[in-house]
């Protein structure tokens, strides 16, 4: 490629083949065109020969908007991001659930206070009433509970208080006492995994709430982090837009200038025209860019940066060379650290839970039963006469002599058993056994899936942090290349050795290297950000100490 000087010096010798007289005047004419050329561009105009990263800088400078550092924008996101709170609150939901499963092993009291009376004719002499009056009145007190393996035990006293109008009671008031403690134990269906298989779900299920949250709170960062990297790329993009619109309406004023000079035909002028509409047209699509970018940090952040403003990136990504670990440990590292990973996992298990007490569930009810107690009786005697026999009571006292006879197991009273419950065909229990077993299934294949997934997007964060500084030294040196390329171009365009068509090329050319090193500059930074949510925040850093 010819240098400047070269193109500069075959310019001023080309019309030394022209006659005296009118190279003297095709001189004074392009003389006037290039100071004509110089003072149309003005401060606001962008020459060719003009440094692009100056120029970058000085664009970026004048562009208006509201700056947000990446640490405050990610912690008005944490704040107000509905991700986060929608995270939080199924965290809420499942910790009352969790509660709700834990309460049904409570221990639980009870209590019954009844009076009751009653008024009945006599059929009977020995009665003793025509019309016998009874009013009784009786508590009843006690507790149960559950046991993690289906046990249920309880214990209960009953006490009452008898009083009546017929002559042959030996005890009136009479008092009476019933203490008892019984238990019921499964030994197939509702045993063991089947008696606490929604306790156990619901312990996973907390725990897949929990890890739900740390996983949204690290995608709403990683989220914010990738968004205001591409708002950086998106605002870069838009300032080199800007120059190229520059560029080109510079270039169509010398266009115009050396066409009105004769020096270049209509065609040239076309081009150049062509150009800047075009360039008009991109830098619009670059600002809706820009705007659609900012609206969408916007809406993480929960709040908006003014009437008729967008954001600005404060930080730049950091561009030092920094050493990967290997790809196959960082792999490792994420599969076991990856918070989707560990959740897809608990709702694994907590399935399987609830499968587990739906296979002793779908078999009969045989239930082993028993109990112990003790009764007691007591009152005011009374001495009947009863023909010509004199009754007397064998238990006075009061109601304390009730409950020391009960205590004491004077009088005690014991069961055992068992109960069995056999359906036919046994369908309800094995259609929920085969559905959940079903579940299990599907489950773990979406956890494979997810799991192949996770490893696809390390591999491939990997690979962009890998290379991202090749890459940003390969995109610098294609816009220094294409910087270069125009200068040329232009030298040679103005000494008439090529076209505006090309001059045109070698221009869009320029803007897309630029463009493209904005990109590099931020790929390795979003890529970074991905393999931090990938692998939990930073557990398993994939950078090398």
């Amino acid at each position: 490629m010819p240098s400047s000087d070269s193109l500069v010096i075959a310019d001023q010798a080309a019309p030394a083949q022209i006659p005296g007289s009118v190279a003297a005047v095709v001189a004074i004419v392009c003389l006037a065109i290039l100071l004509l050329s110089s003072a149309a561009w003005g401060a606001d105009q962008v020459p060719y020969d003009v440094d692009p990263d100056s120029a970058l800088a000085l664009t970026l400078s004048r562009q208006k908007g509201t700056f947000i550092e990446l640490n405050d924008a990610v912690a008005l996101a944490l704040k107000n991001a509905t991700a986060v709170r929608e995270a939080d609150a199924a965290r809420q939901a499942a910790r009352g659930s969790l509660r709700s499963a834990r309460g049904a092993f409570d221990p639980e009291l009870f209590a019954t206070a009844q009076q009751s009376g009653a008024n009945q004719p006599a059929s009977s002499p020995f009665l003793g009433a025509d019309v016998l009056n009874t009013r009784q009145s009786s508590l009843t007190t006690g507790a149960r509970m559950r046991l993690r393996y289906g046990t249920t035990l309880q214990a209960s006293i009953i006490s009452s208080k008898l009083e009546t109008n017929s002559l042959y009671a030996t005890l009136n008031p009479q008092y009476s006492a019933f203490g008892n403690v019984e238990f019921t134990q499964p030994l197939l269906k509702g045993f063991g995994p089947a008696a606490r298989g929604e306790l156990s779900a619901a312990e996973r299920l907390w725990e897949a709430a929990q890890a739900s949250y740390d996983d949204a709170v690290l995608s709403v960062t990683s989220g914010v982090e990738k968004t205001y990297w591409d708002l950086y790329a998106a605002e870069r993009d838009m300032a080199v837009q800007e120059l190229s619109r520059d560029r080109a309406l510079a270039f169509l004023q010398e266009t115009q200038m050396r066409a009105n000079g004769g020096l270049v035909g209509p065609n040239q002028v076309a081009n150049a025209r062509v150009f800047l509409s075009e360039q008009e047209q991109a830098l619009l699509d670059r600002e809706e860019n820009l705007d659609l970018v900012s609206d969408q940090l916007a809406t993480w952040l929960g709040q908006r940066p003014g009437l008729n403003s967008r954001y600005r990136p404060s930080d730049a990504p950091p561009i030092e060379d920094q050493p990967v670990r290997d790809q196959d440990s960082v792999v490792a590292n994420a599969l076991a650290a990856n918070r989707s990973l560990r959740v897809a996992a608990i709702q694994v298990e907590s399935l399987r839970e609830l499968e587990r007490g739906a296979r002793w569930n779908a078999l009969p009810a045989l239930n082993l039963f028993g109990s112990i107690g003790s009764n007691g009786l007591s009152g005011t005697g009374q001495h009947p006469i009863f023909g010509t026999d004199t009754l007397s009571a064998s238990f006075t006292g009061g109601p304390g002599e009730t409950w020391h006879q009960v205590f004491g197991r004077d009088f005690p009273t014991w069961t055992i058993g068992v109960r069995l419950s056999f359906p036919l065909g046994l369908r309800a229990g094995a259609g929920e056994r085969n559905r959940l077993h079903a579940e299990v299934r599907l489950a773990m294949e979406q956890q494979t899936a997810l799991r192949r997934s996770v490893e696809e997007d390390v591999r491939a964060a990997h690979r962009e942090l890998q290379h991202a500084q090749r890459r940003l030294e390969s995109a610098r040196s294609g816009v220094d290349a294409a910087g270069e390329q125009v200068r040329i171009g232009t030298l040679e365009y103005r000494a008439g050795r090529t076209t505006a068509f090309e001059l045109v090329r070698l221009s869009a050319d320029l803007a897309t290297a630029q463009q493209r090193y904005s990109q590099a500059l931020v790929r390795a930074a979003k890529a970074a950000a991905d393999l931090k949510r990938l692998t939990s925040g930073g557990s398993a850093s994939p950078i090398a100490n």
